[in-house]
């Protein structure tokens, strides 16, 4: 008899037990392991010794916050992240999606929701595992190399660290150079057609992409947005 698949595991990371206990249950339901962590000082510790497939993480914890938990979670991991934020940490949205989160949910917030977000950024790692298995083409335009198949990026041959969402934003773009992409297209490249994120999600992965690239070309200015309409990426 074929033994079973492990599950997939989820790092819920909240100093608010109940909403550990409540969303791990219903995760657990759903077919994950579950790690639950109190502060993000704890679960900076575990995750770095046992990685998971995917992260949950509150923005507002004590020791470590959210915030810095992601920073030094990128400095070695392109780890799925979604943030829970508080109604009114609209700024902190913005900051989480800048530093490399791939997502994130107001509280309260639907379960459901959580779990279909959830689904969605591990089919997304699943497809790139997949890519990298059938050996999906380079993309290359001009200084840029893109090989899903490593999930590298490269801008004159100097490494470009990108995280999932930002990787597939950039490839839609670079695919067809001049030909503009809205914002709708760019989430449904991103996350999938059946899941939605407001636009400001959108513009802020543009923002920290066009940042990574000019940490290594100060010229660069390949992506434009034409405003009211979307972005596309200049022709060579």
């Amino acid at each position: 008899m074929a033994q079973a698949a492990a599950p997939q595991t989820i790092a819920l990371v909240d100093d608010d037990r109940n909403i550990l206990a409540s969303v791990s249950m219903t995760l657990e339901a759903e077919g994950f392991a579950v790690r639950t962590y109190t502060d993000g000082a704890e679960a900076l510790r575990a995750l770095s010794t046992t990685p998971v497939d995917l992260a949950v993480l509150d923005i507002k914890m004590p020791r470590m916050d959210g915030m810095e938990l992601l920073e030094k979670l990128r400095r070695t991991s392109d780890l799925p992240v979604i943030f829970l934020t508080s109604k009114d940490d609209e700024v902190d949205e913005l900051m989480g999606l800048r530093m490399g989160a791939d997502d994130y949910i107001k509280k309260p917030f639907s379960q459901r929701l959580l779990i279909e977000r959830i689904r969605t950024l591990l089919r997304r790692e699943l497809s790139r595992g997949t890519t990298q298995t059938t050996g999906e083409a380079s993309l290359i335009r001009g200084e840029l190399m893109m090989d899903p198949t490593r999930h590298l990026c490269t801008w004159g041959e100097k490494p470009v660290e990108l995280t999932v969402t930002e990787f597939l934003l950039l490839k839609a773009l670079a695919q067809r150079p001049g030909h503009v992409k809205s914002r709708d297209q760019l989430m449904d490249a991103a996350y999938g057609e059946n899941i939605y994120v407001d636009d400001r999600t959108i513009d802020s992965h543009i923002k920290r992409l066009r940042k990574k690239f000019k940490v290594v070309d100060t010229e660069f200015n390949q992506i434009e947005t034409l405003y009211g309409v979307g972005y596309r990426y200049r022709e060579t």
